[in-house]
């Protein structure tokens, strides 16, 4: 089954709200068996509505549309919908009841306006907000002569969500069903490697693929490898999907730390617990991600010990006992500075193993022998010490974002030998 998304506000096209409804809707369209085709934002304007539905039925016969159904004058989605089928509006006593009884929980009663959000298109089924006041509504019948399906939800990310699980997908996924395929997807992710440098690595992998479909998701943590089985039966689609990413694991490589939602973090901290070591971390440019990465993590007390934010050289000698003779032959931004760093933060936390960051994030400190992104790394465990070196695109957010990912990986790579 396809459907399209109709997004529906103006504030979507003038930026200050973002779509995450949409991202939203299609993962959990997905899960149900249906497959989103098309995405379109449209303003609160009842031409560029009724434009946008009737387009999106008229290429799939079904269309989830978001927002507008609120008790302003703004508020036309239900209005042009109801139009487009045919169907006049009703006023449902029911509803009405709902929305009273909800203000009334608040200790509030509703404004006149509250009651167009009782009107419901003729012949539609009423779904049931229970976390709002705006209900959404499913409407089937037929627009210009082909069969058509509506279904119509709040704006309101939270009321939306729930009206999706508890309403929308149960009902297409059964639907679906009926055709006995599903969509699937599943992600292999990877860090410290850039995606074009990947692709070459993986080569012709998509003929082996097949049927599934690979898409390449470039960011800030790396490239996520994201494989989707499409209308295939169930088991046949897990059965491909897990031999799909045996065979990316392979050829990626060390570059591979997880699956769909990993946080490398975490992996760090289960690399170091499996072999009873205690971490600790001391940064410069950074200025303290690593660490938060590590502590965001449940649990991770067992195994991290502390930081160091060793921003200023003071720090680094007085601290860490990075000798100075160090910090004036080569810089503080330099493989035995990181790498004296690394072995300080293990000596005076009495930590296993440690890893350090420090280098260049911008917008100015570069030099031609050390431009802006510059950075370098220590990692120490069990008496042995190395330094790595990388340059990295972007802003000061994305520098040090990226070289925070590339600490953990580093550390991870190391706790993994």
């Amino acid at each position: 089954m396809n459907v399209e998304l109709v997004a529906i506000g103006t504030e979507l096209l003038l930026g200050f709200t973002i779509d995450t409804n949409g991202a939203e809707i299609g993962r959990a369209l997905a899960a149900a068996g249906v497959r989103v085709v098309r995405r379109t934002a449209v303003a609160d304007e009842p031409a560029a509505i009724r434009a946008a539905v009737a387009e999106a039925l008229a290429r799939t016969g079904a269309v989830v549309t978001t927002g507008g159904l609120g008790p302003t004058r703004d508020d036309m989605s239900k209005v042009v919908v109801a139009e487009l089928f045919g169907a006049g509006l009703e006023f449902d006593a029911a509803v009405w009841e709902a929305i009273v009884a909800r203000f009334a929980g608040l200790g509030r009663v509703p404004a006149a306006s509250n009651r167009t959000q009782a009107e419901v298109p003729r012949g539609a089924v009423v779904l049931a907000n229970r976390w709002g006041t705006a209900p959404g509504l499913w409407l089937e019948g037929s627009v210009a002569g082909r069969p058509a399906l509506a279904i119509m939800l709040p704006g309101v990310p939270r009321e939306m969500r729930k009206l999706l699980e508890h309403e929308v997908a149960p009902r297409l996924a059964a639907r679906a069903g009926a055709a006995g395929t599903v969509i699937r997807s599943t992600a292999i992710r990877t860090t410290a490697i850039p995606e074009s440098t990947l692709a070459e690595r993986l080569g012709d992998v998509e003929r082996d693929l097949a049927p599934l479909t690979l898409a390449y998701l470039p960011g800030l943590d790396g490239v996520d490898l994201r494989l989707t089985a499409w209308d295939l039966p169930a088991e046949e689609a897990e059965r491909r999907l897990a031999a799909g990413a045996v065979l990316l694991r392979e050829r990626a490589g060390e570059h591979v730390y997880g699956r769909d939602r990993d946080d490398l973090a975490a992996v760090v901290l289960d690399a170091a617990r499996a072999r009873g070591l205690r971490l600790a971390v001391v940064e410069s440019c950074t200025g303290g991600l690593v660490g938060a990465r590590l502590t965001a993590i449940a649990g991770s007390s067992d195994v991290m010990l502390g930081g160091v934010i060793a921003y200023d050289n003071a720090v680094k000698t007085g601290l860490l006992e990075v000798p100075p003779a160090l910090l004036e032959a080569h810089g503080a931004v330099s493989d035995p500075v990181a790498r004296a760093m690394a072995e300080g933060a293990c000596r005076r936390l009495g930590a296993d193993a440690a890893v350090s960051v420090t280098g260049i994030a911008g917008p100015g400190g570069g030099s031609a022998a050390k431009p802006v992104g510059t950075v370098w790394f220590g990692v120490t465990t069990s008496g042995e010490t190395s330094a790595h070196h990388a340059i990295f695109p972007g802003s000061r957010h994305e520098i040090r974002a990226r070289a925070a990912q590339t600490a953990l990986w580093l550390l991870r790579r190391r706790l993994s030998i």
